[in-house]
């Protein structure tokens, strides 16, 4: 799951990162409003951790201008102010959920899990798609009934394509999702994920679709070209 944090304290932002890195977010970080703007507009994130007092333009300004572009990507508010004027304005610029600092990483990570999930239309942890199952607060699979070991970054890859049932992913998408920049991806790395989560599913469950991307469809079958 890639999320951006946007936060111009060193410190927090340091301890934002690795703390949701370790909990299996691949995660961007930048300081300030405008770069916030700036990557928002092209970047492709599951949700985003937004302070409101960054430099060079507000994080509330950063969250309005996001809205009236029509994107819907979640957003988290993490600030340090927690007057109840402050929160009805974060609330009514768009912000899903509001968060007064100092917070939990445990409980950011499982705010951003859920704010992800009510995103995609799912509202608990475990997302079922026909005989497929994933349960996200233990990072379990099972299919048909069995349960399917899995590494991070295959239950990582499978829970994007479940939340998007029906979506075709490019092969950009998902590399953006599941990693967050810091190091070259080989070029052939989703389809070597691709290629094992078939072998250890079966090879109907996620489907090619030649020159676009990958789909599971939503009735967690069919073909794969």
């Amino acid at each position: 799951m890639h999320v951006l944090v946007v936060e111009d304290d060193n410190l927090l932002g340091d301890a934002l990162q690795a703390g949701l890195r370790d909990r299996g977010f691949a995660v961007d970080w930048v300081r300030d409003g405008i770069a916030a703007d700036t990557v928002l507009r092209t970047g492709d994130f599951a949700a985003v951790v937004l302070d409101l007092g960054l430099p060079r333009r507000s994080g509330l300004d950063v969250l309005k201008q996001l809205r009236a572009r029509g994107q819907s990507v979640p957003v988290l508010v993490l600030t340090a102010r927690d007057a109840i004027d402050d929160r009805v304005a974060g609330l009514d610029a768009g912000a899903d959920d509001y968060v007064v600092k100092p917070a939990a990483i445990a409980e950011l990570a499982a705010r951003l899990r859920a704010l992800v999930r009510r995103a995609h239309g799912a509202g608990s942890e475990q997302l079922v798609i026909g005989e497929l199952a994933l349960e996200g607060s233990t990072r379990r699979v099972s299919y048909r009934g069995s349960e399917v070991e899995l590494n991070a970054r295959e239950f990582d890859l499978l829970r994007e394509l479940m939340l998007n049932a029906g979506r075709v992913l490019t092969r950009e998408q998902l590399e953006q999702r599941l990693y967050d920049g810091d190091g070259a991806v080989e070029s052939n790395t989703i389809e070597v994920f691709i290629h094992h989560l078939r072998r250890k599913l079966a090879p109907e469950v996620i489907r090619t679709i030649r020159g676009v991307g990958y789909v599971l469809p939503r009735g967690g079958g069919g073909g794969h070209g």
